[in-house]
């Protein structure tokens, strides 16, 4: 064996072989791996696996991994500020990717894709944020728009503004979302309360609400679902 191939980082020949069968058959990787090949494209000069492992133990999943606040990852060894911010890239990729896609669907007909892309946007705040999606005539995208930030437990929502902001951009019918930093994505009084007012505010101009939708840990809260919106 030469002097060079005896002294290669243990680790290439696996990194190559877990790109191999990414190639072949990417459904067919564990999280942890589908990580650590991510990994391996920002850090490529260090043994992955373990640090993917870590990553996935301490935020639960990819998706929390990708979501987690950028202080939150600083805390993890062998994350440097490079790296966390290329991470928050690949997250922002992702959610444009899940916004095109409810731009271009029936949003109602195409409901988890929908909840999917909220999770992508608010998952991993860390101050609550209230956000408008702005609907067609045909439940098509027109816009998202934050409408509010606030602090960790509150995001003041002005019912007249939504309305006036949906006449603006000519639309058909809204969905409200806001994140519960807590992750307990169970509505408060507050929360119900404002549905209300914006429902009402709302029909007046013959605005349908279709929902209002709490992101917090898990799935979204549905205000609809939970029969707490009605027409």
């Amino acid at each position: 064996m030469s002097e060079d191939l005896a002294d290669e980082p243990h680790y290439l020949g696996h990194r190559g072989r877990l790109r191999e069968r990414f190639l072949d058959t990417p459904e067919a990787l564990p999280d942890y791996e589908v990580l650590e090949l991510l990994l391996t494209q920002l850090l490529p000069r260090r043994d992955m696996k373990p640090l993917a492992k870590t990553l996935l133990s301490r935020f639960g999943s990819i998706s929390g991994v990708l979501s987690a606040p950028p202080a939150e990852l600083a805390k993890v060894k062998g994350l440097g500020e490079t790296t966390i911010a290329n991470l928050g890239v690949i997250r922002e990729v992702a959610a444009r990717m899940l916004r095109e896609q409810a731009r271009t669907r029936d949003v109602l007909g195409s409901w988890q894709a929908l909840l999917d892309y909220c999770r992508s946007r608010l998952a991993h705040e860390t101050a609550e944020q209230f956000r408008v999606l702005y609907l067609d005539n045909r439940n098509g995208l027109i816009r998202d728009e934050v409408q509010q930030k606030g602090t960790i437990n509150e995001a003041p929502i002005y019912p007249r503004e939504v309305v006036r902001r949906a006449l603006e951009l000519g639309a058909a019918a809204i969905i409200l979302v806001h994140n519960h930093p807590s992750g307990n994505p169970q509505p408060s009084r507050a929360d119900i309360e404002v549905t209300k007012e914006v429902a009402k505010a709302a029909g007046v101009l013959g605005l349908r609400v279709h929902d209002h939708l709490v992101v917090g840990q898990g799935q979204p809260f549905s205000f609809r679902a939970q029969g707490l919106l009605k027409e």
